[in-house]
This record gives structure tokens, sequence and C-alpha cells, in this order.
């Protein structure tokens, strides 16, 4: 199974089988160039040319490997030049000014490390982390599979990142000062009994850092953390973070809205009830979803036994629901960030209509690429 998982080509799907074709006579040019310009440029501005040398890496290979191309390639400026051109498209939601409705979704850059080259994607957002009050180097490898016959992935990274201390520092090394997004969780160790030191420390820390903080109680990844979303222990942990943020607001003479964000498994009786909550707390916003634990949508597929959260493909339809039952519940009270299974524009579309306010993308930057942004804004433009 490890040495399988390490090929990435599991389903010689068109990309992965085009793979053998390119990386066979390439893959000792591409080591060689590693340090060249040629790469990065591929990967930003062709990137269905470049993905199925990415698909026969590991997948946490290949996206150590993307992001050190975007890096650099950011760094020498190329990255804005060669950027996709994304139409204006501002809307105002929680009082922050989006320069257009699709967002970064937290996991991709857990570390805040590559801002400066996703910013070049065209996102009207980005959201970092999660991050935790102590670093954790997350569950054993392997941990990342991908499902190209689904286009989907699972994971089970378990909060990996480098603490809240290094987050800070590597915030202060960038030069993105568009909306930021910070997504804070609880150690692995941390008992849900004390979950809320966690998340209070946290964001007492990113406050000053953030547009807006989300708190991550929906991870599959970490164990009992979904137990956070239960009534009798997010009411009280909900209660004490609007507490604190009246006192940051006041502190640092800005309001920073506080978002949860919840699971796609939770029944249609459990979204109303945490509506209730969010609405009852005050909460700013809430994104609707993470990923799931179901297995209904791959099954048969190569890893679909693996444990983690599914997202991608198979989100779509169980994430769009989750919108749609939060909206009714909701009835404008708060808005809705929709994550999940958006591949196409048509998806992006699909959330809003459910009653999503923003979107954010993960899973689909990985199969479409930084394409993928523009598509979805456009999309949303037509009437």
């Amino acid at each position: 199974m490890r040495e399988h998982h390490a090929t990435g080509n599991e389903e010689r799907d068109s990309d992965a089988h085009d793979a053998n074709a390119i990386i066979a006579p390439c893959s000792r040019s591409v080591a060689q160039h590693r340090g060249n310009l040629f790469f990065p440029l591929l990967m930003h501005r062709f990137y269905p040319f470049a993905r199925p040398f990415l698909f026969a890496l590991d997948p946490e290979t290949a996206h150590q490997f993307a992001f050190a191309a975007l890096d650099r390639a950011a760094a020498l400026g190329l990255a804005q030049m060669f950027a996709p051109r994304v139409a204006p498209a501002p809307v105002t939601v929680m009082g922050i000014r989006f320069p257009n409705r699709i967002g970064l979704a937290a996991g991709l850059d857990k570390n805040a490390q590559h801002l400066d080259g996703l910013a070049t994607f065209g996102f009207g957002f980005l959201e970092a982390g999660t991050v935790t009050p102590r670093p954790q180097p997350g569950n054993p490898q392997p941990r990342m599979f991908r499902l190209p016959r689904a286009k989907g992935l699972i994971n089970r990274l378990g909060f990996n990142n480098v603490g809240i201390d290094k987050f800070l520092d590597n915030l202060e090394q960038s030069a993105y000062r568009g909306v930021l997004g910070i997504n804070i969780g609880r150690n692995f160790d941390t008992e849900n009994i004390r979950a809320a030191e966690d998340y209070l420390f946290c964001l007492r820390a990113v406050y000053a850092k953030a547009h807006y903080v989300t708190v991550n109680i929906s991870s599959p990844n970490t164990q009992g953390l979904r137990d956070l979303q239960s009534d009798h222990a997010l009411a009280p942990l909900l209660a004490l973070l609007k507490a604190e943020q009246s006192q940051l607001a006041q502190r640092h003479g800005r309001y920073v809205p506080l978002v949860v964000k919840i699971s796609p498994d939770l029944a249609d009786e459990a979204i109303v009830a945490i509506a209730r909550q969010l609405v009852a707390q005050q909460i700013d916003g809430v994104i609707a979803t993470n990923t799931t634990v179901a297995r209904d949508a791959i099954a048969g597929l190569p890893y679909a036994a693996e444990t983690g959260g599914l997202s991608g493909g198979p989100l779509r339809d169980k994430a769009t629901n989750a919108i749609r039952q939060l909206a009714k519940a909701l009835d404008g009270a708060l808005p809705i960030i929709g994550v999940g299974g958006i591949l196409s524009g048509d998806d992006a579309r699909e959330k809003v209509a459910a009653g999503a306010s923003l979107l954010q993308l993960y899973t689909g930057l990985i199969y479409r690429g930084p394409e993928l942004v523009a598509e979805c804004v456009d999309a949303l433009a037509r009437p």
C-alpha cells in the first residue's frame, strides 16, 4: 500500500496515464533544472501540463514541490507577471470589502508561508491555518490519498503546523496585504474540557493580523474535536470567544469577525441547532463545510477505506445541502461561506444559489489549478 500510494497513479486516469509519457523522458531534465524558471511558470500559467508531473509524486511531496516553485516565481515577480486576469467583482460581507467572492480554504497554507504566491491566483481572500498554540507534526505518513476518478482527496493530516509563534513570524515576512482569514484550532493533546484555552490563546495572538478569524471545530482528523459542535459544548465555547472578541476590539480599535466552520456530516436537525447557537451568540459568519468521513460517494474506489476527511467532487452535494439547510435556518441572520466540491464555475453558482455569500476552494485547485479561480469569479458575474 505504501509503495502504491507513493506513485500517485492508482487510478490511471488520463492525467496519470499521460504522466508516464511526459515524465519518463523529462524527469532527469526537470530534476536538473528545478532551480530555473521553466517549471514555476509552466505550473502557474499552464497547470494542466504540470499536473501529470505533480500527480506522479506522493501528494505531500507534490504539495511541497509546487509551493517551492510558486514561492520562487513570486519572489522573482514572475508569478505576478503570468497571473490569471480576474475581473473586479467586489462584495461586502461581515463588514469586509472582498475584491471577489472566491477565496482559498484553510488547510492549503497551514503556516502562512505561501501567501504571496497564492495571492497571484486572483483570489478575493485567503484563509491560512489551521494553526494551534504549540507546533505539532500531525498524524503519521502516508496521510493524503488522491482519488482522480472521483476528483477527490482524503487527508488525515491532523493540524500539522509550526505553531502560533512561527505562524506570526511568517505573516510578518509576507508582503500580502489582501483580505486574510486565520483559522484556529486546539492542539491534539488538549482535552475538549480545556479546548477554550487553546482557542482563546490563538484568538488573542492572531487578532491584530486577521480580517476575520475562523474557529475550526469540525476537522475529523483531531480526535474528539467534532464533539465541540454539540449543544452543551458549543454554547460555552462561543460565549467565551465572543466575550474575548469584544475586549480585543476595544483594545485594538477594530472589530474582527468570528466565523465557525462546521462539518458536512451533521444531521439536518443538528445544523438547525447550531444555527440557533450561532445567532444567539452573535457569531459573524459560518463556513460550510469541512471534509466528510462518509464514503458512499467513493465506494469501490482505491483508498476509499482510508481514514480521514474526504474533499473534492464527492463532497459537493453534502456541502451544498448543509449550506441550504443553514440558509433556511439562519434566514439571513449571518452570512455563509461555502466550501466543498467546487470544481467548476457551475459548482460555484450552485453554492451561491443554495445560500452562500462567499466561496472557498481547496481540492478543486489541485485538479484544476489557478484557472479555476477566474472561472468561478466569471461564472458568478453572469446573470
